[in-house]
């Protein structure tokens, strides 16, 4: 949800107004995950040399400057701008080595207000700063502890707690004698102390032009800009010593998303769970934190350093741009021809000597004996990513079987699977879906999985993501960069990937073949199909004009759509902040007609698929009961379902009905993007809502 984001310099000179535009510039790469204040760290001046045989710790040096402001991030530029207009603060003034922080809060613990926001500090003369994603769960008994040692609270938030812990570690070290404590020894003892998920970035006075990154559950990379030397050969992470030469020129960055990274680097290093990143002389080491390990020998533990290689991020600068759309909601509805392309792109083989239409998944391909033999698949997600798995559901349980022998298809809502402790058993195959690859939920169902022994299957569009790291394999959906809080690419190309898992499951199963081969023709014919119901824009954005006022919008479906009825509404309720409701139709009689009048408006879809009959009863009866109906059906069949010529249609392109849901959820995308813009809310940063969900 929060936003974390930081720059260092070292050996090339940047002034202070370029490295405020670097802080507000990354602060709005991350605006999209959501959040209601932001902040900024930088020097205050040149950092004093430390005295001599202080092993770079200096108390002597200036205290850092810290702006914190509630709302966005333009009022966050316009309040830094202002007050260093009434200060002697020289913008002008370069700097051949700084370290600058900054942050946006989605607020959990405490209103939206500058106290509240980020970085938090450890006392007045700001000796340690703070900027953190997720959340302390034990803060209240360490906020007790620091009370009695003195320490003042400004602030309602869990993260106070950390930069005051960390003042108690440094000021208790150097009572005891120990002369010689480091920044990463300081923050190796504040986080034996922390329980929850985190993702931590440390700036102190005592350590100047030093930052230091740590996590455990939220997710935090590295990016490195090097101007001296071709890093293309990727080379390894060791210790300080050995990254680079020493005084080379570099610009290092630490985010939580690579939105902010690309721009300016594509070498980024993902920072795992429980390592400690330290930035130090423009040099980087990198250390296992043990929970296990504290006090020794008199003074704080000093782990080794450990080795890792850097990766290249693979996006480009294009993707997280709006283009020529207005919003970056529109523009990925109407990328999705592209992205489901791209998604299908070198896994669908149709032709060739042997004529033959197969999918191949590399990232299964070791373990699709071990699926075939599940004694059941379990799907688990969140909000959209759920709905995909429900739309995938019936195919799956289709072509998964063998010789008349199915395997038992199941599904988990990741939140309601941990809080029942529901059954998962070493025989499943447990499938794990999630957009970012870093939902908090989702991530720790997954624990809970690989606790049980199960086979554990990603599904995600973030290559380097926590699920897709500690799965034991899986898929990535290669959608693109998704920026609009509201999924929509990200969606269809689940649904695509998890029809070509069913596919690759039931490749051996001679029954199915005609089957199996139809849904591979139309996965080809899917982008073009998609294409043309995206020409329904217009129309959706006449119907949105008609239902502006709207208080209340139900959605019915069933079968394969019943995910469609459940997205298109979670669509409307997200961003148009209508309530609206995904209905299974089969329920109607069962407590929802009860609703059904002529003001209440209805969308029932009822294409063509084994379900096509049931709903044209549906639309019959709410007919009957004066339903105020829109109907979304297959070309042609308007008159099918046109009761009496009172129902709007919504006429879509008929595909394998097995695709049909990524049709059909794009009027619904589309209708809810119009509705907002019209109703004149935000549409990519929807009220309460962020995109990457990382904590419970």
């Amino acid at each position: 949800m929060c936003g974390i984001f930081a720059y260092l310099n070292y050996n090339v000179g940047r002034e202070r107004r370029y490295i405020l535009e670097v802080l507000f510039n990354g602060l709005r790469r991350l605006e999209y995950r959501g959040y209601d204040s932001a902040g900024i760290s930088i020097d205050s001046s040149l950092p004093l040399p430390p005295p001599p045989l202080s092993n770079g710790s200096s108390s002597d040096s200036l205290p850092p400057l810290v702006f914190r402001q509630a709302g966005n991030i333009e009022s966050l530029v316009k309040s830094v701008y202002e007050e260093v207009a009434t200060t002697d603060l020289n913008l002008e003034e370069s700097f051949s080595v700084h370290a600058g922080i900054a942050h946006t809060r989605w607020a959990t613990h405490g209103e939206p207000a500058p106290r509240n926001s980020h970085p938090q500090t450890s006392d007045t003369g700001n000796e340690f700063l703070v900027v953190h994603n997720g959340v302390v769960t034990n803060y209240q008994v360490l906020k007790e502890t620091l009370l009695r040692h003195g320490f003042y609270f400004e602030s309602e938030t869990d993260t106070e707690v950390i930069p005051k812990l960390a003042k108690f570690v440094f000021d208790k070290a150097n009572e005891e004698g120990d002369q010689t404590v480091t920044f990463s020894q300081v923050v190796l003892e504040v986080m034996r102390h922390l329980e929850g998920a985190y993702a931590l970035i440390f700036k102190s006075r005592h350590y100047p032009n030093e930052l230091i990154a740590c996590k455990r559950g939220s997710p935090l990379l590295l990016g490195v800009k090097e101007f001296n030397e071709d890093m293309s050969n990727g080379p390894s992470f060791h210790d300080v010593k050995l990254l680079t030469k020493s005084g080379q020129p570099k610009e290092l960055f630490l985010s939580s998303d690579a939105n902010a990274v690309v721009e300016h680097t594509k070498k980024v290093l993902v920072i795992e769970d429980g390592e400690v990143v330290h930035l130090k002389d423009g040099a980087v080491s990198i250390l296992k934190f043990d929970h296990g390990k504290g006090k020794c020998s008199g003074g704080l533990a000093r782990p080794a350093s450990v080795q890792r290689a850097l990766s290249i991020l693979e996006m480009e600068v294009e993707q997280i741009n709006k283009g020529n759309y207005e919003h970056y909601m529109q523009k990925e509805i109407h990328e999705q021809p592209e992205s489901l392309t791209t998604t299908m792109r070198g896994r669908l083989i149709r032709g060739g000597s042997s004529k033959a239409k197969t999918v191949l998944l590399g990232g299964l391909k070791d373990h699709l004996k071990t699926i075939r033999r599940s004694r059941r698949i379990v799907f688990i997600g969140c909000g959209t990513s759920y709905n995909a798995a429900l739309a995938a559901r019936p195919i799956l349980e289709e072509l998964s079987g063998k010789y008349f022998l199915s395997i038992p298809v199941t599904m988990e809502i990741a939140s309601d699977l941990l809080d029942r402790q529901g059954p998962i058993y070493r025989e499943d195959t447990a499938v794990f879906v999630s957009q970012s690859g870093e939902t908090a939920d989702t991530l720790q169902a997954l624990e809970y999985a690989l606790e049980n022994g199960a086979l554990c299957v990603g599904i995600t569009n973030t290559v380097g993501s926590a699920i897709a790291r500690k799965t034991h394999c899986g898929v990535h959906i290669n959608a693109g960069a998704e920026i609009g809080v509201a999924s929509t690419k990200a969606y269809t190309s689940q649904i695509v990937v998890m029809a070509m898992l069913a596919l690759a499951i039931g490749s051996d199963a001679m029954s199915s073949e005609s089957r199996r081969e139809a849904t591979i023709d139309g996965l080809f014919e899917l982008p073009s199909k998609v294409r043309e119901v995206l020409k329904l824009d217009h129309e959706m954005k006449d119907l949105a004009k008609l239902l502006i006022a709207e208080q209340s919008l139900l959605v019915f479906g069933r079968g394969y759509n019943y995910a469609t009825a459940l997205e298109g509404a979670l669509k409307v309720k997200e961003v148009a902040l209508m309530h609206s409701e995904g209905i299974l139709a089969g329920e109607m009689k069962h407590g929802p007609l009860a609703l059904v009048d002529e003001t209440l408006p209805i969308v029932v879809i009822a294409t063509r698929d084994p379900c096509f009959s049931k709903q044209q009863s549906v639309i019959q009866q709410l007919n009957a009961r004066k339903g105020r109906l829109i109907v979304m059906c297959s070309r042609g069949d308007a008159a099918s379902v046109n009761v009496g010529g009172s129902c709007r249609v919504i006429e879509v392109p008929r595909v394998e009905d097995c695709l049909q849901p990524v049709i059909n959820i794009v009027p619904l995308q589309l209708l809810a993007y119009h509705l907002t813009v019209l109703r004149g809310y935000n549409v990519d940063q929807p009220r309460n809502l962020a995109k990457s969900v990382t904590t419970e």
